[in-house]
């Protein structure tokens, strides 16, 4: 017996904005595809961030290769994420937000969110790795208290939610 909570506008616009970003995930794909094997090669690459044919310079090329196929990696895992969070925004605008689904789809982004936290480590340990005084490269990659942050939250977020729902059931049990 769930009364149905006064409209937000947030919700729908949550809704356009997460399907949005789905579209925008894939594409964000094709364009890594792209710049993995269709349209650069080498002396394309050496020109377009001015580097001399060295070794320094294959070897920042290899790194920004491996950074870019991590990239992919992380495409499935923001897809599980912006797909879990639309579910969630769809049972809010249901009015029945407090349920058990909820409480697994919380669990699985605060997982996803984990595995993008490792990943974002291992993109800034490539980077630190083949960049140099003459070919530095900086990329916004490696350890963010915020982000790690965001893992405890959610997972703590999604226990909450759990027990919520338990006493949600608990409480239709006894009415």
């Amino acid at each position: 017996m769930t009364s149905k909570p006064a409209s937000s506008a947030a919700l729908p616009i949550a809704h356009v904005v997460l399907r949005i970003l789905i579209v925008v995930n894939w594409l964000s794909a094709v364009v890594i595809l792209a710049l993995l094997f269709l349209l650069p090669n080498r002396e394309w690459i050496l020109s377009a961030f001015h580097l001399s044919p060295s070794p320094d310079g294959d070897r920042l090329i290899l790194g920004m290769r491996a950074i870019a196929a991590l990239g992919l990696v992380g495409i499935p895992l923001n897809y599980v994420l912006l797909k879990r969070l639309l579910a969630i925004v769809e049972t809010v605008r249901a009015g029945d937000p407090f349920v058990a689904a909820n409480a697994m789809r919380l669990q699985a982004i605060a997982w996803t969110l984990l595995a993008l936290q490792v990943l974002g480590l291992a993109i800034g340990a490539i980077a630190r790795a083949v960049s140099t005084p003459a070919h530095p490269l900086h990329l916004n990659a490696g350890f963010s208290i915020s982000g790690w942050l965001a893992v405890l939250l959610t997972f703590l977020l999604a226990r909450v939610f759990a027990e919520g729902a338990l006493m949600r059931e608990d409480l239709e049990g006894t009415v």
